[in-house]
């Protein structure tokens, strides 16, 4: 499942790590399994009383049953977007602003669950979903909802690690004065402003090395620090 992004109104990019069919499907059938279970605890509980016949069977059974119908809106509203399943698959169901959704977010979602899920085996939201690239079965879509993942998703931009050519040479050894935390820190903002093409920060990065390291020369910034980072990787792999 693809992520997305959002631009806010102040001007703050947001990315959403959609949750993928596959965990929640793994939650769907957490929380079958947990209906299941009630069930059974009714039906023995109701087989010690001898209640399992007569003609107010099926007005018990009903009025038990209350729980399972309003189960997904009454856990997703208390538990702030998740249902026991969902909790266990670390997944949540948010606005797709990101913020957290209402009460009204929660019953709508869960009146079109009828027919995402109940109607058609769930065929109608699997398919919904897979279309959709956003995570939204239609219940979301008609709520403004989706459903995200909440597992930490580490990349090799998350650490000081950059790839190197094996025959590297380096140009800067004085960058061995800095420490890993300086590289991390250089790394984040370094990529995050040749992003978005913010040449003033990389000017400031490339100061900020060159008060720390002392190191003198003509290069561009944009080259400079990109020659640090990978200086320091080549120095750091040879001890």
């Amino acid at each position: 499942m693809d992520n997305f992004h959002i631009e806010t109104a102040q001007n703050v990019t947001i990315q959403q790590n959609v949750a993928n069919l596959s965990t929640r499907i793994g939650a769907f059938f957490i929380d079958a399994f947990i209906i299941g279970g009630y069930y059974l605890l009714i039906y023995l509980i109701l087989d010690s009383l001898n209640l399992n016949s007569g003609g107010d069977l099926y007005l018990i059974y009903g009025l038990l049953s209350l729980p399972v119908v309003f189960y997904s809106l009454l856990f997703e509203t208390l538990m702030n977007g998740q249902s026991p399943g969902k909790y266990l698959n670390k997944i949540r169901v948010t606005k797709l602003d990101g913020s957290k959704p209402t009460f009204s977010n929660f019953l709508i979602r869960w009146m079109l669950r009828v027919v995402d899920i109940s109607m058609a085996s769930g065929s109608v939201a699997l398919l919904t979903i897979l279309l959709n690239g956003k995570g939204q079965r239609l219940g979301d879509l008609a709520a403004g909802t989706t459903v995200i993942s909440e597992k930490k998703i580490f990349s090799i931009n998350d650490t000081i690690v950059v790839e190197i050519p094996e025959e590297y040479t380096p140009t800067f050894p004085q960058v061995t004065v800095l420490t890993d935390k300086d590289i991390q820190t250089i790394k984040e903002l370094y990529l995050k402003a040749r992003r978005k093409g913010n040449h003033k920060i990389i000017v400031k990065i490339h100061q900020k090395i060159v008060d720390l390291t002392g190191i003198q020369t003509e290069m561009k910034p944009i080259d400079f620090v990109d020659i640090v980072i990978k200086d320091y990787n080549y120095f750091t792999q040879q001890m």
